[in-house]
């Protein structure tokens, strides 16, 4: 089971989830920041640090999230950045790509 990363990173991408994460499984797009669930291990350590509460154990995840659930495993496919299993997040790993339900996603206009 690996953590997701759900729409409150939208447009906020702190990076404080990738400092803390060990085994560097924690990759920025271009809006947000996106888990590849092969690579996560499972510690919680990015869940602790997160400042927008954007990150759940998949088994938490909240019903409106669930589509991130897709979104986060589907960004590493060949339909977004084809990076497949890349091993670690690094320079050569970071992205302007989003997957279309992030790329797409519309932020409430404030009051």
């Amino acid at each position: 089971m690996a953590y997701v990363i759900g729409s409150t990173c939208i447009d906020v991408k702190d990076g404080a989830c990738q400092d803390v994460c060990p085994v560097e499984s924690i990759y920025e797009g271009g809006r947000m920041m996106y888990i590849q669930p092969d690579e996560c291990i499972d510690c919680g350590l990015c869940l602790s640090v997160c400042p927008v509460s954007a990150i759940y154990a998949q088994d938490e995840l909240p019903e409106h999230e669930r589509d991130f659930l897709r979104a986060n495993a589907e960004f590493f496919g060949s339909s977004v950045t084809g990076w497949g299993s890349p091993g670690g997040a690094d320079a050569r790993h970071i992205s302007t790509l989003d997957h279309p339900l992030v790329a797409g996603h519309k932020i409430p206009a404030p009051y």
